[in-house]
């Protein structure tokens, strides 16, 4: 497989997995060990990996830019800023504090396709949440945090950040329109803080291939956008669940194919 091809999958795969509730580091693992020793890098796996995070980082930027300027002029929104902030103190400090065991799990199959069934599990209890016509209830700073919290532990390769803290948003009691609101919200500071825990442990960039760089960033950014719309108007119709449908096969047959 000629490498600017694994540069489009690998940046469709982060595209989709990023903000679609299946898990980005999950999918990374699974395809790290069906590609094997073909795997791709372009010259630099963390200088790709980097790249891939901030291609998916600016949709969220985008589609959220009214919410993010409005931070800057409104009260309301102000609140909803310092929310994000809270919410980033529980994920920050299970990110530092816990960085090399979770990156642990990078390396073992088993343990993955368990996560991903955890994350479908999650997913398939979103269905008997239902609609709340009052409005739902009001953010506060303890959701905030318990929601960061379940952010935090999401860096469990397998465990879904976006389906994860969704769910636990919806558990919590509020309406859907906001908990995907700020689910992805909260994952900005999120995704630039990975960039920085994987920046500092350097990268080269003498023998990159830009071309199949630039061919996995654009691809993450395009994908990325259009698995963000898409999620966002299937929560908001009460549709979480059905990925759940995708995430138990998958993980049971690359728990056999790849020998657990």
């Amino acid at each position: 497989m000629p490498d600017w091809l694994q540069a489009l999958i690998l940046g469709a795969a982060q595209g989709l997995t990023e903000f679609l509730p299946v898990s980005s580091s999950g999918h990374l693992v699974l395809l790290q060990k069906w590609l094997g020793d073909s795997f791709f890098a372009a010259g630099d796996e963390v200088l790709f990996d980097l790249v891939l995070h901030v291609g998916t980082l600016l949709p969220v930027l985008f589609f959220y830019r009214e919410d993010l300027i409005a931070m800057t002029r409104d009260a309301a929104a102000r609140r909803l800023g310092l929310m994000v902030i809270v919410a980033t103190i529980p994920t920050g400090l299970i990110g530092v504090g816990f960085e090399d065991q979770f990156e642990a799990l990078f390396s073992t199959v088993g343990p993955v396709c368990f996560a991903l069934l955890v994350t479908a599990g999650l997913l398939i209890a979103t269905k008997f949440i239902p609609e709340r016509p009052d409005g739902g209830k009001v953010l506060t700073w303890q959701m905030a945090l318990m929601i960061g919290l379940v952010q935090g532990l999401a860096i469990t390769p397998g465990i879904s950040r976006s389906g994860s803290t969704i769910a636990i948003a919806l558990f919590l009691g509020l309406n859907r329109d906001l908990a995907a609101r700020f689910s992805f919200l909260a994952s900005i500071p999120a995704i630039c803080g990975a960039v920085v825990l994987k920046s500092r442990h350097g990268f080269s960039t003498e023998s990159v291939d830009w071309l199949n760089v630039g061919v996995g960033f654009v691809t993450s950014m395009i994908v990325g956008y259009g698995a963000l719309v898409l999620l966002v108007a299937l929560v908001k119709k009460g549709g979480l669940h059905k990925f759940a449908w995708y995430l138990v096969p998958v993980s049971l047959f690359a728990w056999l194919l790849l020998g657990g």
